[in-house]
């Protein structure tokens, strides 16, 4: 309906760029100096600014005919352009308000001097037009003609005024009235609907555009955007030994905190920065950091429409914010809680964790998972997770106060609460406790919980063991790449009212910047051939810790580990095997750094190849293209039905088997 209204409203403008036709003014509104009858009537006259949309101006007289061509107020409110200032805040969501109004009304009202015009700023048009270019984005609408900052704006050379000082000044004045305690960094502590994330996302970008870009993963079920917003010294780039994190929210569209909390961190990042606060400018320059603020816009769509309805006082049920809790939105689109929808890669591990001959890191994604029904949005955080080298990262949920971690599938399929940790207990167990004890309360003995009793872990547990489920986002973190993955349970209430998004700020933002920090621990370095050139792919194991991580694309790596004495072993295929003891302090602040410099060697048949062959590989994803082909409407070209999927088709999915390939020749 917005779009429609936008597309009229340009039809509109440009349809009137014609010389106005001649009007009758009504005696009265002669009087009252709104237009005149008199034949002069054309001359470019000063008069009182008597424009409904515009009378909050900073002078109070204008011209007539305007640079549009509107020889008197009333003709200029029944024009189109009057028409789209007075809906254009609705169109955008309160995007770049009040700025475009008082641009607009610059041109249509502009002030006076002796019967002359003076000219808003052309500088001023094109800074609104750059801040405010993503609003009209995200409705699809033109930047209006009648602010074409080129044709009726000025330069300052040749004099102009600028309409938004008044605006300027009072914002300058508010910011002043701050005591030198509060926080520098101003933020607004309200929700945000899908567009108007997406707007500040991007303008944040823009504002500290040296360290900082936005970019889409691909799109949800319904098609909207999973942005990303970056933090970098270079943004847009891997930087050798630069370790990768990322904050995944709302990836229940019900739980909304968590999404409010990281688009906070991100305002909160841009502005300390410009501001010079050296511990933000130290996190920035040394680490890249992702913030993916909602990974389910369409179940956040429908949850935010549940709480509206439920504090519309016109109806009879006020629970509100609360009524929505645990439900409504949580799935996305299709129905798919996104929190199953990752390959099951638990089992797998333990199938064959006491086999010599399996891997038990980097495990590939079976061939028959593509045969179920894979959301696109678990698709794009799949293909995200494996484009970039990850090191750690946090999906921030709600419904407790607890942070838990891998494994959340328990080993043993019959027990529903059974502790089970991966072979990095130590150290994602000292992550979880990195949040924890840097939340305001999360740690506390006297807490409330949410009906649960983690004071007595002071906050954090192992997810099995508070409960089990298989497809979750952190196993396959943990199994498929080399990040280590934390969940985060920030409350009770899921959608909380406005009036609590400041006070959990206050109590999340230390454990948000320590989380960010604590990646700088454990070792890194680079992995070379005896030429200086990084070797892709090569691992490094740990002993005592069967799960080694890979270097990336310029053999660089990044091992998270806790204070002790390690022995590191580095190899690839077709290359030597190095090992190094290492002896990390406790009062290590940062990562210590370990190289290793691998010979080429003869690359002999290994004879595990030929008794254990696997035809899943690391590299296959989507194998079949069956995300792309059954994510498509059901219907080929000529308006003819797809074929439905084939008999065998539930059972190769259920049951974890890969079907052959003269069977899927045959689909």
């Amino acid at each position: 309906m917005r779009l429609g209204l936008s597309v009229l409203l340009l039809s509109l403008t440009r349809s009137c760029w014609c010389a106005p036709q001649q009007q009758t003014c009504h005696p009265g509104d002669e009087f009252l100096g709104r237009c005149s009858n008199s034949v002069g009537a054309d001359k470019p006259t000063c008069t009182e600014l008597n424009l409904g949309y515009c009378n909050d101006m900073e002078y109070s007289r204008t011209i007539f005919p305007n640079t549009l061509g509107h020889r008197s107020s009333v003709d200029a409110e029944s024009g189109p352009e009057y028409l789209l200032l007075s809906v254009i805040h609705g169109l955008l969501n309160g995007e770049c308000s009040p700025e475009i109004r008082l641009l607009g009304c610059s041109v249509l009202a502009s002030p006076c001097k002796e019967d002359k015009i003076i000219k808003p700023c052309r500088s001023t048009c094109d800074a609104v037009r750059k801040d405010c270019a993503h609003a009209f984005e995200s409705i699809d609408m033109a930047w209006p003609y009648f602010l074409d900052c080129d044709r009726f704006f000025a330069s300052d050379q040749e004099g102009c005024f600028d309409p938004l000082a008044g605006l300027k000044a009072r914002q300058e004045l508010e910011m002043s009235s701050y005591s030198p305690e509060e926080p520098s960094t101003i933020i607004q502590f309200i929700y945000t609907s899908n567009t108007q994330m997406y707007s500040l996302l991007k303008r944040t970008a823009a504002k500290c555009s040296q360290i900082s870009h936005v970019y889409s993963i691909g799109r949800s079920t319904e098609g909207r955007d999973l942005l990303v917003i970056e933090f970098s010294k270079n943004p847009g780039q891997h930087e050798l030994l630069e370790p990768e994190i990322k904050l995944v929210a709302n990836m229940h569209g019900n739980e909304v905190l968590g999404r409010q909390l990281v688009i906070y961190m991100a305002q909160y990042l841009c502005s300390e920065y410009l501001l010079g606060n050296q511990r933000i400018q130290t996190i920035i320059n040394t680490t890249r950091i992702h913030i993916l603020a909602s990974m389910n816009p369409d179940g956040y769509e429908l949850a935010a429409s549940e709480v509206e309805d439920n504090n519309d006082p016109e109806l009879s049920n006020q629970e509100g914010h609360l009524l929505n809790g645990w439900t409504n939105g949580r799935t996305n689109a299709q129905n798919l809680d996104l929190n199953r929808n990752f390959p099951d890669l638990t089992s797998i591990f333990y199938r064959n964790r006491r086999s010599r001959h399996y891997r038990l890191d980097h495990i590939p994604i079976p061939d028959a998972y593509w045969f179920g029904k894979v959301a696109p949005e678990t698709y794009a955080v799949m293909k995200w997770i494996r484009s970039l080298p990850f090191v750690q990262s946090a999906s921030l949920h709600g419904g407790d106060l607890v942070v838990s971690y891998p494994f959340d599938f328990s080993r043993h399929p019959q027990e529903e609460r059974m502790f089970s940790p991966t072979p990095d207990e130590q150290v994602l167990k000292q992550l979880a406790r990195t949040y924890a004890d840097a939340h305001e309360t999360m740690s506390n003995n006297d807490t409330e919980r949410c009906g649960a009793s983690f004071y007595r872990t002071r906050g954090i547990i192992n997810g099995a063991l508070w409960y089990s489920f298989a497809g979750g986002m952190s196993d396959f973190n943990y199994l498929h790449t080399n990040c280590l993955e934390i969940t985060v349970e920030l409350g009770c209430d899921k959608f909380p009212s406005e009036a609590e998004l400041y006070p959990e700020w206050k109590r999340n933002k230390e454990a948000l910047l320590s989380f960010m920090e604590s990646v700088h621990r454990g070792i890194k370095g680079v992995i070379t051939d005896l030429n200086g050139n990084g070797i892709k792919g090569a691992t490094v194991s740990v002993r005592g810790i069967k799960k080694d991580v890979t270097t990336a694309e310029h053999g660089d790596y990044w091992r998270l580990l806790n204070p002790g004495t390690h022995i590191l072993t580095a190899t690839a295929k077709g290359y030597s095997r190095v090992s190094k003891r290492v002896y990390l302090p406790h009062s290590l602040t940062k990562a210590g750094r370990v190289d290793f410099v691998l010979k080429k060697v003869p690359i002999e048949p290994d004879i595990d190849d030929h008794l254990f062959p696997t035809v899943d590989t690391w590299e296959r994803f989507d194998p079949y293209n069956q995300f792309e082909r059954f994510g498509e409407p059901d219907v080929r070209e000529g308006g003819i039905e797809r074929q439905e999927k084939p008999w065998w088709w539930n059972y190769f999915s259920q049951s974890g088997i890969s079907p052959p390939n003269w069977l899927l020749r045959s689909v």
